[in-house]
C-alpha cells in the first residue's frame, strides 16, 4: 500500500525548495542509499542566482566503479579546488541578500572542511537546513535499492530533477538580483534562505 506522508528522495547537494517543500508535509522521509549514481540530477550540482542570471555549482566527483558507483561510493574530488570556488561564487551571489551575514557561518565551513564522500557532505548540510527551517522529521535511508513504483512510498527520486520542472505553484519572494533578470523559481535552499530568512 502507498502511504503518501512517507517520502522517497534522492541525496541533493544543497536541495532545491522543491525537496523541503515536499519534506515538510511528510510524516517520514527517506534518503536512497544504495541506488547507482544519475548524472546531471542534483546529487551533486546546484544552480544559485548570480548577477548574470543561473549559475550552476557542480561538485566534481570520482566515481569508483563507473556508472555503476552506488551513490553512497562517490568520491569527491579534492584535488580541484571547487570548495573555494563554490563558496566565492555563493558569497558573490548573496553578499547583499538580507539574511545572507545571518546564515553565512552555518554553510561557511562546509566549504572549508574536506570530506571524501558526496553523500556525508550533502547529509550534512541537509542537517544544517533542516535546523535551520525547524524542521524535525527523522531521516532514515535505505537498505536496499527500492525499485520506482515499488518503494510504497511517494517517491521523488526523479521527479525532483532539472529535466523535470516542479509544478508545484508559491508566492515569488524577492530575489536579490530580480529586478535584472526577473524571479526565478526552485533554486537552491539557501535562495530562499539568503533572501527571505526562515
Amino acid at each position: 500500500m502507498n502511504n503518501q506522508s512517507h517520502i522517497l528522495l534522492s541525496t541533493a547537494y544543497l536541495p532545491p525548495i522543491e525537496y523541503f517543500i515536499r519534506m515538510a508535509g511528510a510524516d517520514a522521509v527517506m534518503i536512497e542509499l544504495e541506488e547507482n549514481y544519475l548524472k546531471q540530477t542534483y546529487r551533486n550540482r546546484r544552480e544559485i542566482y548570480s548577477a548574470n542570471g543561473l549559475l550552476p555549482l557542480v561538485i566534481p566527483m570520482i566515481k569508483t566503479t563507473g556508472n555503476h558507483t552506488p551513490v553512497k561510493e562517490i568520491i569527491i574530488d579534492n584535488s580541484v579546488r571547487w570548495q573555494l570556488n563554490h563558496w566565492r561564487a555563493i558569497v558573490s551571489a548573496y553578499n547583499q541578500s538580507p539574511f545572507f551575514i545571518y546564515y553565512r557561518d552555518y554553510f561557511e565551513g562546509f566549504y572549508q572542511k574536506k570530506f571524501s564522500h558526496l553523500f556525508d557532505f550533502n547529509y550534512e548540510i541537509l542537517l544544517t537546513v533542516l535546523t535551520l527551517l525547524k524542521f524535525d522529521q527523522k531521516i532514515n535511508f535505505t537498505e536496499t535499492y527500492l525499485r520506482a513504483g515499488n518503494s510504497g512510498l511517494n517517491d521523488h527520486r526523479y521527479t525532483i530533477s532539472p529535466k523535470n520542472p516542479t509544478t508545484l505553484k508559491v508566492y515569488p519572494y524577492q530575489q536579490v538580483f530580480s529586478e535584472r533578470h526577473g524571479f526565478m523559481w526552485n533554486l537552491s535552499i539557501i535562495d530562499l534562505l539568503f533572501n527571505t530568512g526562515s
